[in-house]
C-alpha cells in the first residue's frame, strides 16, 4: 500500500515505456517488482530488437508528459543533458488540405528519440530499490492455480539458453506489447476472449536521420516541426520534419491504405520533393544523411475487449500496446500508457483503503474508458483514406456523422486562422482535452452554423432523424463512457 503496509511481489512483463511506467506506479504498493524482458538492455542510447518502430519519431503529448513528470520529476533535464532540444518558441508549421497555420510554440517541451527516452526513464526505475530488472528472459506462460482462476507467476525460459523458470508473483501486468501471447494464454486456461476489433489500415512510414552543418546550426533554434498533412482525396503522403539529440533531424513519410513511401534513398527524397509544399525539400537538401531510409509497416490495428470477459483471473492485468495499438501518426501510445499507469495508481490506492473483490475487472473497464476516445479517434482519422476498413462486432459509433464533422471543424479551424479553435481540435486528438469538449451538441450546432456546407450537412441530419437538430446532433455524436484522465470532470 502507498505510503503504508506494502503488498509482496509484482511482476511486469516488457521493459518498453508501458513497463517502466507500470513498475513505477507498483513500486508505490508492492514491495517489490520484477520487470522481466526478452532483450538485453543497452549500456547506453540505442534501440532495442524488441522495439522494431523505435527508431521512428516519438512523442509524449502533453497529457503524457505532464504524467511522466509526476512520476519521474524532472525527468526532461535528463534529456536535456544527453542534447535533446526544446521546442519552447520555435517555430511550428502545419499543413492540412484546408491550408496550414504557423505560429511559435507556446510550451517548453522536449524532443528526443525514442531510444534516449528510453534511457533516461530506464535509469530512473534502476535507481528504485525494490525494482529489479530480469533481462534476457522471455515469457512462455502464465502459472496458474489449479482451477484456473488466479495467475500466480510467470514460466520463462533464457533467450539464449534453454533453462526454464518460474517466477512467482501477486499481480502480473502484461505490457509486452504488439507481440503479447495473452490472448493465446488465457484461452488455454480455458477462457474465452473476444475478439478484438480491427482497423485494417496496412500503414507504412520511412524514416532518415540527418546531421545538421555547422553552419545550419541555427535551424534548431529555428524550428521545432514541419508537418505537412497527408490529403486522402489526393492520396499524398504525410511527411514530418523535426529534430532530436545533438543536431540530427529526423524526416519521416507516412500513409495508409496500402501504398508505402519508398526506403529506396534517391525516391525518398523524390517523395519529399513532391509534397505539397517544397519546405522540408528544401531544408533536406542541405543536410548530411547519417543513416538508411527505414521503413515500417503496420498491417492492421487492434483493440481488444478483455474488460468484457465474464470471467477473468484474479492477479492479472494488461497495459499499453497489449490493450490496444494505435496509429503512430498521431503520437498517442506513449500517452495512453501513461494515463493507464495514473489509472492503475488510482486503483491501487482505492484497493489499499477499502479493498473489493474484481479489482482486476474493475481496472481493465478504467482502463478500456481511456482507449475508448483514443481508438475512437484514431478510427475516424484514418476510414477516410481508400483502402481501410474497420472490423468489430459492434460499430463504431457516431463515426460517419462526426467524421464529417471534425472535417468541416478543421477546416473552420484553419480556413479562418482560429488559433481557440485549432488548439481544441489537436487537444482532442492528442488526448490532452477530453472528446466531448469537442464533440457535444451545442459545440458542433456552432461550428456547423458557421458555414453553408455545415448548414447543409445540419439539414440532412435533422431531416433524415426527423428531429430537432441539437436532439439529432446529440443522436448522431459519439459518447464516450469516461474522460481521457481518472481525475478529470467531464464537461
Amino acid at each position: 500500500m502507498k505510503n503504508e503496509q506494502k503488498m509482496g511481489n509484482a511482476l511486469v512483463i516488457g521493459g518498453g515505456m508501458a513497463g517502466l511506467l507500470a513498475a513505477r506506479v507498483l513500486s508505490d504498493f508492492f514491495a517489490e517488482v520484477l520487470i522481466v524482458e526478452k532483450d538485453d538492455f543497452p549500456e547506453q542510447p540505442a534501440n532495442r530488437p524488441g522495439t522494431p518502430q523505435a527508431f521512428h519519431p516519438h512523442r509524449f503529448t502533453s497529457r503524457g508528459k505532464s504524467i511522466t513528470e509526476r512520476l519521474f520529476p524532472d525527468y526532461e533535464a535528463d534529456l536535456l543533458a544527453l542534447g535533446a532540444p526544446s521546442s519552447l518558441n520555435k517555430t511550428a508549421y502545419n499543413m492540412n488540405q484546408y491550408g496550414s497555420m504557423e505560429g511559435l510554440y507556446p510550451r517548453n517541451d522536449i524532443k528526443f528519440s525514442r531510444a534516449v527516452l528510453e534511457w533516461v526513464i530506464r535509469k530512473r526505475v534502476q535507481r528504485m530499490a525494490n525494482v529489479r530488472f530480469f533481462s534476457k528472459h522471455d515469457v512462455i506462460g502464465l502459472t496458474r492455480n489449479a482451477d484456473q482462476t488466479a495467475v500466480t507467476g510467470v514460466q520463462v525460459r533464457e533467450v539464449e539458453g534453454s533453462g526454464l523458470q518460474i517466477l512467482t508473483a501477486e499481480l502480473v501486468v502484461d505490457t509486452s506489447g504488439r507481440n503479447s501471447k495473452l490472448s493465446k494464454w488465457l484461452t488455454d486456461m480455458g477462457y474465452e476472449v473476444p475478439k478484438p476489433d480491427l482497423l485494417k489500415v496496412d500503414l507504412g512510414y520511412s524514416t532518415r536521420r540527418y546531421k545538421l552543418p555547422d553552419h545550419l546550426s541555427h535551424l534548431t533554434d529555428q524550428w521545432d516541426v514541419i508537418n505537412i498533412a497527408g490529403q486522402p482525396a489526393n492520396g499524398t503522403y504525410t511527411g514530418v520534419f523535426s529534430f532530436i539529440e545533438n543536431q540530427v533531424a529526423e524526416v519521416l513519410l507516412y500513409r495508409p491504405g496500402g501504398v508505402y513511401p519508398p526506403t529506396n534513398p534517391d525516391d525518398f527524397e523524390q517523395e519529399i520533393a513532391m509534397l505539397p509544399t517544397p519546405m522540408i525539400a528544401d531544408i533536406v537538401r542541405e543536410l548530411e544523411p547519417i543513416t538508411s531510409v527505414r521503413g515500417f509497416r503496420v498491417p492492421e490495428l487492434y483493440r481488444h475487449h478483455f474488460e468484457q470477459m465474464k470471467r477473468w483471473p484474479s492477479g492479472l492485468l494488461v497495459m499499453g500496446d497489449a490493450f490496444c495499438i494505435y496509429d503512430p501518426i498521431f503520437g498517442q501510445g506513449m500517452t495512453v500508457a501513461a494515463i493507464e499507469a495514473e489509472v492503475l495508481e488510482a486503483s491501487l490506492q482505492e484497493q489499499s483503503e477499502a479493498p473489493r473483490p474484481h479489482f482486476e475487472q474493475r481496472v481493465l473497464e478504467r482502463m478500456q474508458q481511456v482507449i475508448e476516445p483514443a481508438w475512437w479517434l484514431n478510427c475516424a482519422n484514418d476510414l477516410q483514406w481508400d483502402g481501410v476498413t474497420y472490423e468489430a462486432d459492434e460499430p463504431l459509433q457516431g463515426i460517419e456523422f462526426g467524421q464529417k464533422y471534425m472535417a468541416l471543424f478543421l477546416k473552420l479551424a484553419t480556413s479562418q486562422r482560429n488559433w481557440e479553435l485549432y488548439g481544441l481540435y489537436w487537444g482532442v486528438n492528442t488526448l490532452s482535452v477530453s472528446p466531448e469538449k469537442m464533440l457535444n451538441p451545442q459545440r458542433a450546432a456552432a461550428v456547423l452554423t458557421a458555414t453553408e456546407e455545415g448548414r447543409q450537412l445540419l439539414t440532412v441530419l435533422s431531416e433524415r432523424c426527423e428531429l430537432p437538430v441539437e436532439e439529432a446532433l446529440q443522436a448522431a455524436l459519439p459518447v464516450f463512457t469516461a474522460a481521457t484522465s481518472p481525475t478529470e470532470k467531464r464537461g
